[in-house]
């Protein structure tokens, strides 16, 4: 069987595929099971990729920053570009650092500096690569000395940093290196992959199952098989319901359910809509967050509702991550919603 496309961002290359559990019971999971090994194999950012491709082909890789969300594929990209241009050299001449290792300034000194001076035996033309992984969680001190060791060593080695925010990269660094911007994974995408899955493993689900997966996952790939794997794990089956109990979210119809009665002003009906999705254990992020993602989908909203809506729901999100998380706030912003759909001539005492 062919290594399927796996957009989850690891700090592994792919093993081969295995159907079954080992003789011991240990079951790989699916992020690593199916994480690609070709640059071919990479599910979305189609652009970034091919650019990568071509790199691999000429064969001389340039400092790169790859930024973006996670779970996109930032990390297995870079894995697979080394694979492609180190092929039996990829063990010996890649070097990874993760952001759970120690990296400041005595590593950058220490641990890079050696495996860059170090003579290894590499395919013609070809460099060391150094990953570092969550590069934006480095210290300024410990970039400040990797900038040096980039240039001193960039006839042997070149350096590829992943991170979500390129911002939080000196500008020092980011004028050495290229930089790839990884965007989230589209919707249909991330349902591609779910189905190849679930084929490859006989995982049995409803449409809608992949559906609340998608949901869930955000364009987050890594996010999306976990959750498939939990549930079909804990289950045996793919379904709503099964997904947001593993998921642990507020369950979109309720919520859903809730905003349709604010369009009609019905108060009493939401808030208790509300009351109950607390009484459940959510928290105020959690419940404001899915509130607002199920208005930006819900297509039988008119257009000026939905921002009215969006607006005043981004208001009371901002409240609740200043520490204002309680019921109270909630209910202040079920009342404003449905306060926009009563005629003004009712609101007057």
């Amino acid at each position: 069987m062919s290594t399927m496309a796996s957009s989850s961002k690891g700090k592994m290359p792919a093993a081969p595929t295995v159907k079954h559990a080992d003789a011991e019971g240990y079951e790989m999971p699916w992020v690593e099971k199916y994480r690609p090994i070709l640059l071919s194999d990479i599910v979305g950012n189609s652009e970034t990729v091919e650019r990568l491709k071509v790199i691999a082909e000429d064969g001389n890789v340039p400092h790169i920053i790859l930024s973006g969300m996670p779970g996109i594929g930032k990390t297995t990209s870079i894995h697979c570009l080394a694979h492609a241009l180190l092929g039996d050299a990829y063990k010996e001449g890649v070097l990874e650092l993760n952001a759970s290792d120690e990296r400041g300034i005595d590593v950058v000194r220490n641990k890079i500096k050696s495996f860059a001076q170090r003579k290894v035996t590499l395919p013609a033309g070809r460099h060391k690569i150094i990953i570092l992984d969550e590069a934006d969680s480095m210290t300024s001190g410990a970039q400040q000395a990797l900038r040096r060791t980039m240039e001193i060593y960039s006839n042997t080695t070149r350096f590829a940093l992943a991170c979500n925010m390129s911002n939080k990269i000196i500008e020092p660094i980011q004028s050495r290196c290229a930089i790839l911007r990884y965007t989230k994974l589209k919707d249909a995408e991330v349902l591609k992959r779910l189905k190849e899955i679930c084929e490859m493993e006989g995982v049995k689900s409803s449409d809608e199952g992949l559906a609340a997966l998608i949901f869930t996952a955000e364009g987050d790939m890594r996010q999306a098989i976990n959750n498939l794997q939990s549930t079909w794990s804990g289950f045996g089956f793919v379904s709503p319901e099964n997904v947001f109990k593993i998921c642990d979210q507020p369950h979109p119809l309720v919520v859903q359910t809730m905003i349709k009665h604010c369009q009609k002003g019905e108060i009493d009906q939401a808030l208790a809509r509300i009351d109950a999705l607390w009484d459940q254990g959510y928290s105020a992020v959690d419940i404001v967050v899915t509130v607002f993602r199920v208005v930006k989908g819900m297509e039988e909203l008119p257009e000026y509702t939905k921002l009215e809506f969006i607006r005043e729901i981004g208001w009371t999100h901002m409240r609740i991550l200043e520490g204002v998380g309680t019921l109270v706030q909630l209910g202040a912003m079920i009342a404003r919603l449905c306060r926009m759909s009563i005629p003004p001539e009712m609101l007057k005492l």
